[in-house]
């Protein structure tokens, strides 16, 4: 137990000086010729602020729709700036389908996806493409920072800030930079096409995982912007519940050796492990150094406000994340969009069984 908490506190201060490096980083920018491809279905929380925050962008901005009697069209409409495209192409994972035909449309050597929800600044195409000037740089992608409407929501935003940005800072530290987020992912039409185009991950739940790690398997880098950008979280317990089971178990099927790592990031639970066997001293310090790593990454790095508001809330949400990760060790099936999908050990859609 005693070992346990130790690697558990060696953790904890590999991230803060994880948050520290990433701090350090120099802000570049670079002019590309640049398309952005929005998946669009509905019109979620926050969705006009993201369009918005793209109008203005030195970019061509498309956003593909599966019809144009989505409600999202309407207030597309209004950003003269902003291509609609409807997308029919079916494929198990919807999103890709929608990016198959986005890519079709699109008309620049170099493109961004990003979620439907993403707000960004107004420099961000500049900065995020910067590193694509690196011939051995094949992907960007950039942490977010989850603003939620809920208290449900913040609470699940809690755990972005403070445990999953610095776990991926972790992460780059050691080399593990084969994995890319739906947030950004900057790279090349060129490359895009040396691994089969959007289709050969339109079977997979993790698309944003598997575009990465095949373009790290080509030879290339994958590297994380010192950009920030922003994503909205709402709904309540049930669909935070349902959210973080699916991306733990999307994890599981991605990257089951990582998934089997995450008990050493539960500093909170361990914690309580050793004063329950009467290692209070040690449980204190585990405790210390968990929550002063959680306001370093959560405020000094990703600057969200909830983690100063609610740093009380943060060994709850450890806890939660510890209960996450039991229920994402078994199961093959998660939630999305309302559909439960099943998945095969590699993380492939097998069937939609039916609406929730």
């Amino acid at each position: 137990m005693i070992w346990i908490a130790i690697v558990a506190c060696a953790y904890q201060i590999f991230a803060i000086i994880a948050c520290f490096l990433f701090r350090r980083q120099k802000t570049v920018s670079a002019i590309h010729e640049v398309s952005i491809l929005k998946p669009v279905r509905g019109l979620d929380a926050g969705f006009r602020d993201a369009i918005t925050s793209h109008a203005g962008l030195k970019a061509e901005v498309l956003c593909g729709v599966r019809s144009m009697n989505d409600p999202a069209v309407a207030l597309l409409r209004e950003f003269p700036g902003v291509r609609i495209v409807e997308c029919p192409t079916i494929t198990p994972n919807g999103k890709v389908g929608v990016l198959m035909d986005l890519a079709a449309a699109a008309r620049s050597p170099i493109l961004i996806v990003n979620d439907a929800d993403i707000r960004v600044p107004a420099d961000y195409v500049e900065r995020v493409t910067a590193p694509l000037s690196d011939a051995r740089v094949g992907l960007v992608t950039c942490l977010y920072r989850a603003n939620g409407s809920t208290f449900a929501s913040r609470f699940e935003a809690l755990g972005v800030s403070t445990d999953f940005a610095p776990s991926t800072l972790v992460a780059r530290m050691l080399g593990v930079d084969e994995f890319a987020m739906g947030s950004t992912m900057a790279f090349r039409r060129a490359d895009l096409e040396r691994i089969g185009g959007f289709e050969a991950i339109a079977d997979y739940l993790a698309d944003d995982y598997q575009l990465g790690h095949r373009l790290h398997a080509l030879g290339l880098k994958c590297v994380l912007s010192d950009l920030i950008v922003d994503t909205h979280l709402g709904g309540g317990w049930r669909d935070v519940w349902r959210h973080q089971v699916r991306w733990a178990r999307t994890i599981r099927v991605s990257k089951l050796a990582g998934f089997l790592g995450l008990p050493v990031t539960f500093a909170t639970f361990w914690a309580g492990m050793a004063a329950v066997l009467g290692h209070g001293n040690i449980a204190a310090a585990l405790i210390a150094v968990r929550m002063a790593m959680a306001i370093i990454a959560g405020w000094f790095v990703m600057r969200s406000r909830d983690v100063v508001r609610m740093f009380w809330a943060i060994p709850l949400r450890d806890v939660f994340g510890a209960a996450i990760w039991s229920a994402a060790l078994f199961g093959n099936s998660v939630v999305w969009r309302g559909e439960r999908l099943r998945l095969d050990r590699e993380g492939r859609i097998l069937a939609a069984n039916r609406r929730e």
